[in-house]
């Protein structure tokens, strides 16, 4: 029999950005929050010893424990799903701070074609352009309306940046300046613009500059050392929840973090109201109700879609007829569109950097050139980054080149610190028979079904990961590589191989309840006091890291609470709502 505690304002589940994010605007606004999370606390202290490859690179030292709780896939639904044992395509965060912990840095807004994909295509293309099992959908909010709380977040983390010449708007300018160029991003520069395209320093999570956010939360300036990825920051520099929103949230007195706490079901009353949530003590067994008048669902993509289902809430997505959402419109990324170059007469110091340190051109993302003689859609980024290549992991030689042997070894170390990558991040379109359910015959330690993952690479991503490996493969030329690896082809998605931890979809934001799980403020149709907050919302995923978003949605999310609080429940007004920038 689980122990039933007092009742909350609101409870969050999962406190890594978005639950970090909500719960500091909510405790500000003087609203009670527990907060959840089945991984265990940390503070900066805990990443003074982390330069450790080996252990957090390489063997996963900050990540979940897959033998306790994984994800099952499969290319399509003639196969059997298997249980990923062990990580490769993605990386799952476990913790306070979550994947916001280990992340790069790598911060972007999506263009405003993003938001209006379809309509925008239809309209200068025809509805002809979209393939017919290709379920690509606006999100029922315009990137207009979303800018102010791009504005809000970036304010709050410290986003150093320079404009995106090819862009939307921006209300403010960056809070910090652009970091540093390198001088291989100079070069990549220079090529791009005899190219005539249009570079510019990719924004960052990691601060060129000491500064002080809106909330008073004080931070310094990036080291430059390349520990980013799948490590925490132990200056802070790197912008992470435990060093920017959660503070904040318990100086105000009114948040309560509960660790090693791992949610089972979100209770509900059947008639669109949810009641709280049922966890278990890690540490004690013991299970707990926490009674809230708002859930709030902010843990990660794969894990907002299985509680759903678990908890039975909201329409399971059918692949069949396309009827439902929950599960819906899983998108990952395109990212082996790419190319390396060798250099012969020049050195790089590749050793330093940082995970947002790079620069870019958009020329060939979203519809920013013409797709009348394609046969794909949108487009990605394509960018040049600095992040520090740890010695393991990296050891780069040309193609043709024997893989032991002196010649091998002659070659690994004549291009230790003379290879470049320039690289192509493509969008990811979702598509009908790209879906996420629960899995008929593995369950997690707890008894319950895992989550299965169904997907593969469409001809719309071979193509476009393509025509980005030839542009990458032309900038490098220009650049005076003396010898370029291009990618080829784009082989079938192996979930064994690491690509990118940008999984979207599951839970889409849409203006529609009937092709949509969530409203423009994270809210579910079918129930109304249950906010879903998380790349999880995005019907589709666009050539940038999703990070970014995912911030902008959880400020706009936290703005409709305490907003639906303030009216005494009922649905949230979509469409556009008047906001001043913080």
């Amino acid at each position: 029999m689980a122990t039933k505690l007092p009742k909350t304002d609101a409870v969050i589940i999962g406190v890594g950005w978005a639950g970090g994010i909500i719960s500091s605007e909510l405790t500000k606004a003087g609203l009670k929050v527990v907060g959840i999370e089945r991984g265990g606390d940390r503070k900066t202290e805990d990443y003074f010893m982390m330069h450790d490859e080996l252990r957090y690179a390489q063997r996963h030292g900050m990540m979940q424990d897959l033998s306790k709780e994984t994800v099952t896939f499969r290319n399509n639904e003639g196969m059997r799903a298997l249980p990923m044992r062990r990580y490769g395509s993605f990386l799952l965060g476990d913790g306070v701070g979550g994947a916001g912990v280990h992340w790069n840095g790598q911060n972007f807004r999506f263009l405003p074609y993003d938001f209006e994909i379809r309509s925008k295509t239809i309209e200068k293309y025809g509805e002809g352009k979209i393939p017919k099992d290709m379920t690509i959908q606006d999100w029922g909010i315009t990137y207009d309306e979303i800018e102010p709380y791009y504005d809000t977040y970036e304010k709050m983390a410290g986003i150093s940046g320079e404009d995106n010449p090819l862009g939307g708007h921006r209300s403010n300018p960056f809070p910090t300046p652009p970091m540093k160029k390198s001088v291989n991003m100079k070069l990549f520069e220079e090529a791009a613009k005899k190219l005539g395209l249009n570079p510019y320093v990719q924004p960052s999570a990691n601060l060129s500059e000491d500064y002080t956010n809106p909330d008073g939360i004080s931070r310094v300036a990036c080291q430059y050392c390349g520990f980013c990825e799948r490590f925490g920051c132990e200056y802070g520099a790197k912008a992470d929840p435990i060093v920017t929103v959660l503070p904040v949230a318990k100086e105000t007195g009114n948040f309560e973090l509960r660790a090693h706490s791992y949610v089972t079901r979100i209770l509900h009353d059947g008639n669109g109201k949810a009641t709280g949530v049922l966890y278990t003590d890690l540490n004690t067994g013991e299970e707990f109700e926490q009674p809230a008048d708002i859930v709030v669902l902010t843990s990660y993509v794969f894990n907002n879609v299985r509680l759903l289902l678990l908890s039975e809430l909201g329409k399971v997505y059918n692949p069949a007829d396309g009827t439902g959402s929950i599960g819906k419109n899983y998108a990952y990324q395109i990212r082996k569109g790419k190319a390396t170059g060798f250099f012969d007469d020049k050195k790089f110091n590749m050793f330093a950097g940082a995970g947002g340190l790079g620069i870019l051109v958009d020329d060939y993302n979203g519809d920013n050139f013409d797709h009348t003689d394609l046969d794909f859609i949108h487009g990605g980024m394509i960018i040049h980054q600095q992040t520090g290549q740890r010695p393991i992991a990296n050891n780069p030689v040309p193609s043709g080149t024997p893989s032991w042997g002196e010649e091998f070894k002659d070659a690994s170390i004549k291009y230790t610190n003379a290879t470049l990558t320039v690289s192509g991040e493509g969008a990811s379109m979702a598509f009908k028979d790209h879906y996420l359910d629960l899995d008929p015959t593995y369950k997690d330690s707890f008894g319950d079904p895992l989550i299965r993952l169904t997907y593969d690479f469409k001809e719309q991503d071979r193509k476009l990961a393509k025509y980005l490996a030839e542009r990458c493969e032309e900038i490098l030329i220009e650049m005076g590589a003396d010898h370029v690896d291009t990618m080829q082809e784009l082989e079938p998605y192996d979930v064994a191989v690491y690509q990118s931890t940008h999984n979207t979809g599951g839970v889409i934001m849409g203006a529609d309840p009937e092709t949509s799980a969530v409203n423009n403020y994270s809210q579910m149709w079918d129930v109304e006091n249950l906010f879903v907050v998380g790349a999880s919302s995005f019907p589709q995923n666009a050539g940038y890291n999703p990070t970014g978003t995912v911030g902008a949605l959880s400020y706009r999310a936290a703005e409709g609470i305490v907003e639906y609080l303030k009216n005494g429940g009922g649905r949230l007004v979509q469409g556009k709502k008047e906001r001043q920038s913080v």
